[in-house]
């Protein structure tokens, strides 16, 4: 009988957070916020591949990259951008790695590397707060971020974490309404998810 408690329990309450994350809209984003992406995703991968067929060889130019920078250097480079505000597409850097020595090694580098730009972007979200024209400032320029984090929680941040969505803005937001630290390092996790996720293509495409 207990077991049967327990099952019809978390069954309600999985019903109860469907029934909420439906009414809040939290499908409707994801799927709209999914497609946005695609469409520049697409298009990224097409010049990829239109340049490297018209142009020049992309092999070529990632084996150069990889002989002429250091991986140092290059992932730092990430870092900054995992930072602020994810200006440079993790997929270049993706296919850096599948050009190197040690492919598995420095996308498991790249993928810390945006795991920490995630918690850089937790604590400047955090440090807003303390500079009120600042924060005001951001609480308008990240309204819908801020509000749909409020709304949705441990669930936004899984999206940012898995879906080609700004993970730093989604964590610049957290840092704002003060979501759960440990709780936000744990979803933040999925963000290996999905760089060993990408990679399975990447590599094949390069």
């Amino acid at each position: 009988m207990k077991n049967k408690d327990v099952k019809s329990k978390k069954k309600s309450r999985l019903r109860l957070l469907h029934q909420y994350y439906s009414y809040t809209g939290f499908y409707r984003f994801v799927g709209k916020s999914v497609k946005k992406a695609i469409i520049p995703i697409l298009l990224v991968i097409a010049a990829v591949l239109a340049l490297d067929f018209y142009v020049l060889d992309l092999n070529k130019l990632l084996v150069t990259v990889t002989e002429t920078y250091p991986p140092a250097g290059i992932i730092a480079v990430f870092l900054a951008s995992e930072s602020i505000l994810g200006l440079i597409p993790p997929e270049l850097f993706i296919a850096w790695a599948g050009k190197s020595d040690y492919p598995i090694f420095y996308l498991s580098l790249l993928a810390t590397a945006s795991y920490v730009g995630g918690i850089i972007s937790y604590f400047i979200g955090v440090s807003i707060t303390k500079i009120p024209a600042i924060h005001r400032q951001m609480e308008l320029n990240l309204a819908r971020h801020i509000k749909n984090t409020r709304k949705w929680g441990g669930f936004l941040i899984i999206v940012g974490a898995l879906l080609p969505i700004p993970f730093a803005m989604t964590s610049i937001a957290a840092g704002i309404i003060r979501f759960p630290f440990v709780s936000y390092l744990m979803f933040g996790l999925l963000r290996y998810v999905r760089f060993y996720a990408y990679a399975l293509v990447i590599f094949e495409m390069v």
